[in-house]
C-alpha cells in the first residue's frame, strides 16, 4: 500500500510540475527528426534518441525532481515518516521508468526497431533505472540545480560517449563493461546477447544498491534514518 501510494505521488508530482509535457515536447520533436530522415539512416538514429531518452533526459529529470522535493521540504518529511529508503528510491526508478520506456516505445515503433516488444521494454527500463540511479545520487550530493548540472556534463560524456562509438562501429567486446553499449547490443539483437544482458543486470543492481546506500545517508543528515 506505502509502494503503491508512493508510486502514484510521484507520477502527481511529475504531472504538476511538467515533466509529461516536457517529455511530449522532445518526442513530438525526435519524432520530427525521424520523419525528416531517409529510411537508411533512421534505425541509427532511432537507437540513439531512444538511447538519450532515459540516459540523458532520465538522468537530468531524476535530478531536477530531487531539487524541486528539497525547495519544498519534501524530503524533511520523507526522512522522519515511516518510507525507507528502498521504497523511495524504487518510485522514483519505476515512474520515470515508465515515462521513458513509453517514449520510447514511440521511437522505436517510428524508427523500426521494434521487432521484439517485450525486450526491447526490460532493456530501455533497465537503462533507465541505471541513469536516473546515476542522477538521483549526484542530486543528493549538490545543493542546486545549477550545481547538479554542472556536475552531470562529465557524467553524459562517459555515458553518452561510448555509446555512441559503439553504434558507428567501434564494438570491441570489451565495450560491453559499459552499460550504455550494452543497451546498444541489446537494443540491435546482436551476437553478444548473454554478455550484454549480465552487464547491463550487474550495472543495474549494483547501482540500484549503491543508491539506496547514499539516499540513507542523505535522510540521515535530514533528521532521519532509513534502512
Amino acid at each position: 500500500m506505502r509502494n503503491r501510494a508512493l508510486f502514484f505521488g510521484d507520477i502527481r508530482f511529475q504531472w504538476k510540475y511538467g515533466f509529461y509535457f516536457l517529455y511530449l515536447v522532445f518526442t513530438l520533436l525526435y519524432l520530427m527528426i525521424l520523419q525528416l530522415l531517409p529510411s537508411a539512416w533512421k534505425p541509427k538514429v532511432a537507437m540513439l534518441l531512444v538511447f538519450s531518452d532515459p540516459a540523458a533526459m532520465g538522468l537530468f529529470f531524476m535530478g531536477a525532481i530531487i531539487q524541486l522535493e528539497k525547495g519544498e521540504h519534501t524530503l524533511q518529511s520523507l526522512s522522519v515518516s515511516p518510507v525507507r529508503s528502498h521504497e523511495y528510491v524504487l518510485s522514483k526508478l519505476f515512474s520515470l521508468g515508465l515515462l521513458a520506456t513509453l517514449v520510447a516505445l514511440c521511437l522505436a515503433t517510428a524508427g523500426k526497431l521494434l521487432d521484439h516488444p517485450m525486450h526491447f521494454i526490460l532493456v530501455v527500463f533497465a537503462g533507465s533505472c541505471i541513469f536516473s540511479s546515476i542522477g538521483m545520487m549526484i542530486a543528493t550530493k549538490t545543493e542546486t540545480l545549477n550545481q547538479f548540472i554542472v556536475a552531470t556534463i562529465p557524467m553524459e560524456l562517459v555515458i553518452n560517449l561510448p555509446a555512441v562509438a559503439y553504434v558507428l562501429g567501434y564494438n570491441h567486446p570489451l565495450m560491453l563493461l559499459h552499460p550504455g553499449c550494452c543497451i546498444m547490443e541489446l537494443i540491435l539483437f546482436g551476437e553478444r546477447m548473454v554478455l550484454a544482458s549480465l552487464s547491463l543486470s550487474f550495472w543495474a543492481i549494483g547501482l540500484f544498491l549503491l543508491t539506496i546506500h547514499v539516499v540513507e545517508g542523505f535522510f540521515s543528515t535530514l533528521g532521519g534514518a532509513k534502512k
